[in-house]
Order: structure tokens, then sequence, then C-alpha cells
């Protein structure tokens, strides 16, 4: 009987902070938790605003198989003859089906084994898309044919709708972890029939900020309600993730774990 699969999901990056507390730790994570799989969000990853090619390229390098997006996806106009290229980039599977890219895709870790990952984006306080509930019921049923192994990025806004997703997709797939808040929810748990959930993952990047952003700026918005541009900030950096736990066999998850790693911890 095939050993269970360790899956590491990774809460969204922030700008350059992010990008490089994972170069320092991602390797170190990989080890100590055997992970066979890396999936992470990357839509904040260029400068908080979107992502580019070379960003993503360079965070293919370290290992991270796939990459999920968010409603930040188009901020950089350079992605977009890449996303189409690049199967392991991902937007959101409720997209109008003319936008460019996929919103899955399918990993083959080796003969044996391989694991599909779903990109859904919620619709509350959200860009206006198509309903992600329908569009990612009929995406399962097209991946369970493949495997059933399936990871489902949920970005949203609303925790009761990611809440919703979750008991959906129960039975249905892997996990349903949330991602788009930035901040790491409390409530990871399995679900009755076999499904993983969370939130919402949490973020990667500067933790003494306001969700990644200068501080100082977040409060000047709050304060007067003028246009501010924001910028990244600086100082130490967290990695938010979690690992999930699977029976490749059955594509029921039997763990799931929170994780934050810090500078200097």
């Amino acid at each position: 009987m095939p050993d269970n699969m360790n899956i590491l999901m990774i809460g969204d990056i922030v700008g350059e902070p992010g990008r490089s507390i994972l170069a320092r730790r991602l390797q170190k994570m990989v080890d100590e938790h055997r992970i066979d799989l890396v999936v992470a969000n990357g839509e904040n990853s260029a400068g908080g605003f979107g992502i580019t090619p070379k960003i993503a390229d360079d965070l293919f390098r370290l290992g991270i198989h796939v990459i999920t997006t968010g409603n930040h996806v188009w901020d950089k106009k350079e992605i977009l003859d890449y996303i189409i290229q690049e199967p392991r980039l991902l937007r959101a599977a409720n997209y109008p089906e003319t936008t460019p890219g996929s919103g899955s895709t399918v990993v083959d870790l080796d003969q044996e084994r391989r694991v599909a990952v779903l990109h859904l984006m919620g619709r509350v306080f959200m860009p206006a898309l198509d309903c992600p509930f329908q569009i990612g019921r009929r995406e399962i049923e097209h991946l369970q044919k493949q495997t059933r192994l399936i990871i489902v990025d949920m970005h949203g806004e609303a925790t009761s709708e990611k809440r919703a997703m979750g008991w959906y997709l129960d039975g249905e797939v892997t996990a349903v972890l949330g991602t788009h808040t930035h901040v790491q929810t409390a409530d990871e748990t399995i679900l009755p029939k076999g499904t993983a959930y969370i939130t919402d993952v949490g973020m990667t990047g500067p933790y003494e900020s306001v969700i990644g952003i200068k501080k100082e700026m977040a409060i000047t918005k709050f304060l007067n309600q003028m246009p501010v541009r924001f910028e990244v900030a600086g100082g130490p950096s967290v990695i938010s993730a979690v690992v999930v736990r699977a029976d490749p066999i059955s594509g029921k998850a039997v763990g799931i774990e929170r994780l934050q790693v810090k500078d200097g911890g």
C-alpha cells in the first residue's frame, strides 16, 4: 500500500520579502515535512500586485510545482503571453472561457502519482465572474477522470463563501484551501467526507505590516480615505502554509497542519 502524500500549500506571496524567505527556507520545509508537491499563491509576488514571467520562473526554480493567483493576476501585463504558454501558472477557472490561461492543471510526480490543482475565485466583494460552485463542479468531474487527488485554491474575500465551498465539495476533492485575505485562520479541519479545509492559508511576506503593506500607508488610508500608493513593507518575514496529508488511492485527506515559519524562528 503506497504511503500517504504530503502536499504543501503556501499562502499569498507578497513582494520581494515573501520571495526571499521562500528562497531561504522552502527547501528545509520540504525536507522536514517530506513534501511531495508544493503549491503557492503568487498573485502578489511582484511588488505586492501581480506576477511577472521572471518571478514565476524564479518560484518554479525554488521547487514550487504550481502557482495559483487571484484578482491581481493581470496587474502586470507581461504575464498575458506567459500564462498562455505556462500550464503551471493558473488563473481562476471561473473566468470566461476566452480568458488567457487555464484554471486547472495535473502534475505527474512519477509513473504512479498525479495530483490536480484547481483554482477558483469567489464573487462576494470580488470581481464579477462565473459561478465558482457550478464551474468548480464541472471542472472536478473532468479532473476526477485523471486522478482522485485534487487540491482547490478557493481565492475569496468572504469567509461564508469559502466555508460554503468546503462543504459543497466535501468528499469530491482532497482539499479546499482558502487564500486572499492574508491572515491565517485557525479552523483547519478534515470535513466528514474526507476533504481537508481551511478558510485562509495566510500570507508569505513581511509580518510587521498590514497584510504585507507598509503599516503607515494603510493607517493613513483608513484615516483620511484619500488615494495612497501602497508599498510592500520591509522587516522580518513569515511563511504561512498548510501541509495536507492524503491517501493517494482514495484521494481523501487524512490530516491538515498549519505552519508559520518566521525569520529567526
